[in-house]
């Protein structure tokens, strides 16, 4: 879940981060990333009120070079929310399709507190859906060249003073890589 973020310069000498999508969503840092992390933290203290005032969370429309990303667990929350809202089930139902009580449930839905992603799967469930989740390539992040995991692993201090890779090619050693 990303979103559109505007930075621009205060008349202070700190970054104004604006969220299109969510025009609440104001805030500021002293460096452009300190406004990028505010805005995160100004796009989710919106959602919560979204949610407490049993209001639609926005949806993310805007294009732009410059994006926020929800955190994972944060995202799955709305997304729950969000399902909830559309399928029109309250927060005392889904308590009674788990078998959980009003306070947790609060909790699950709380993009504040630490949820465990199973109790979310569970939630989800309940609602006959599923949560799936997936990794993607960093854009611009690029893997060392030339060395493999496996040596890598070798060049990482070993643990109780083990030899390294390093140590024992001095040693006149292969360091386990079949090689003189």
């Amino acid at each position: 879940m990303e979103y559109a973020v505007r930075l621009s310069n205060d008349d202070n000498g700190t970054f104004l981060a604006t969220v299109p999508d969510v025009p609440e969503a104001i805030t500021y840092g002293r460096t452009k990333a300190a406004a990028l992390a505010h805005a995160v933290d100004a796009v989710l203290t919106v959602f919560d009120d979204c949610m407490r005032m049993k209001r639609p969370i926005p949806e993310p429309k805007t294009p732009g070079p410059l994006r926020i990303t929800i955190p994972v667990l944060e995202a799955a929350k709305v997304a729950l929310y969000q399902t909830m809202f559309t399928q029109q089930v309250t927060k005392s139902e889904l308590g009674r399709r788990l078998k959980m009580h009003l306070p947790q449930v609060d909790r699950i839905l709380n993009v504040r507190h630490a949820s465990q992603l199973d109790q979310i799967v569970s939630a989800f469930e309940a609602l006959g859906k599923r949560l799936e989740l997936r990794v993607v390539d960093e854009p611009g992040h690029r893997r060392p060249v030339g060395m493999t995991i496996a040596r890598r692993a070798a060049h990482r201090r070993s643990p109780r003073g083990a030899p390294t890779l390093r140590a024992m090619k001095k040693r006149g050693g292969d360091g386990g890589q079949g090689r003189n």
